[in-house]
């Protein structure tokens, strides 16, 4: 009994113990992002993916351009080999000749021991004609040796680029992925009566930038569009409602720069691919003197870039799930403004 009563007093002890403990802290609430936080956030990530997607498609370009410089090299270094190889057997076919012939008198000797002086001479012209063809085979031979081995130092030169070149590729393409997955996680996160509200505040910020450019005076008249341009903004318009896709430059999904390049080089007048070679390397013009046509540049680093149509509307391939459409200009913060079809730049 006294036992029972032991086991008792201690379990009684240990329960005033964990009364007496104090209780674990709760766990701290996770901060909910307002609806102006998610949009900067979603907006710093799509302007993060797409000047990864602009870096992506320089090295594309010069990707391109230097598997072209490879060809070219190798089919140089063909044809140089073959031309070595036909000097070597004319060169072998000298070296023949030349044995076989070790015996003979020099062209002087053969002269003052002739019977025929003029008959001498007549074949010593011969004679030095021959040796005049031996020598210009002996010079192509080692033109021809040279300039194989010139090129062929250039092949692995720029076949070594070409490999750089490549795995620097890589890296931004699995930098573009990276920064998508991003995107995603932070879309997936909301709810759709938060995706709707981020979607009303963007709009609505684009709109109040909208009317603080038109009433600045920042845009000026309508003016007629070139030919080109005209052309230009008609194949942009034929891609309204196609997907925007990373890379892409038609003709079944664009990203920015890929539309405005496409649509100029149906124009007939082909341009840079990015849109920082664009704002590089086209004429500036300002915004007052816009004309159809002309490419709306985007953002301090260029990153983006739109296509004007005229009455302070663009159309652009805007991001990441959405489609070719028709924006106002100040979609996003502008920059400036470009004309290909103008006099061009001196670099």
């Amino acid at each position: 009994m006294s036992g029972i009563l032991l086991r008792l007093a201690c379990t009684a002890a240990m329960a005033a113990q964990v009364a007496l403990a104090p209780a674990p802290a709760l766990a701290a609430p996770v901060p909910q992002r307002s609806v102006a936080q998610l949009l900067t956030d979603l907006q710093q990530l799509y302007r993060q993916t797409e000047q990864a997607t602009e870096t992506y498609n320089a090295t594309a370009g010069k990707l391109a351009a230097q598997r072209a410089e490879v060809k070219r090299l190798d089919g140089e270094l063909a044809r140089a080999r073959l031309a070595l190889k036909g000097s070597r057997v004319d060169a072998g076919r000298l070296a023949r000749e030349q044995y076989q012939n070790s015996s003979d008198f020099s062209v002087y000797v053969r002269l003052l021991l002739a019977r025929d002086p003029q008959q001498a001479l007549d074949e010593g012209h011969v004679i030095g004609r021959v040796a005049g063809e031996r020598a210009a085979t002996l010079g192509r031979l080692t033109g021809a040796e040279r300039r194989a081995d010139t090129l062929a130092r250039a092949a692995r030169r720029a076949l070594d680029t070409q490999l750089t070149l490549a795995g620097k590729q890589r890296k931004q393409r699995d930098d573009v992925t990276r920064r998508l997955a991003d995107v995603e996680r932070l879309l997936a996160s909301l709810t759709p009566q938060q995706r709707g509200a981020v979607s009303r505040l963007e709009q609505d910020g684009v709109a109040r930038a909208q009317q603080s450019l038109t009433d600045s005076g920042a845009l000026g008249a309508d003016r007629p569009a070139s030919t080109e341009g005209g052309q230009a903004v008609r194949y942009a318009l034929d891609q309204l409602g196609k997907p925007y896709r990373w890379g892409a430059e038609g003709p079944a999904s664009f990203d920015c720069s890929g539309l405005t390049s496409r649509a100029w080089a149906r124009a007939g007048t082909p341009i840079p691919r990015t849109s920082q070679e664009q704002w590089a390397r086209l004429p500036h013009v300002p915004l007052n003197a816009l004309r159809p046509g002309d490419l709306v540049i985007y953002f301090p680093e260029a990153t983006h870039v739109a296509l004007y149509l005229g009455g302070g509307k663009v159309v652009q391939a805007p991001r990441t799930g959405e489609n070719v459409k028709i924006s106002p200009l100040a979609a996003n913060p502008v920059l400036g403004a470009v004309r290909p079809d103008a006099a061009p730049r001196r670099l």
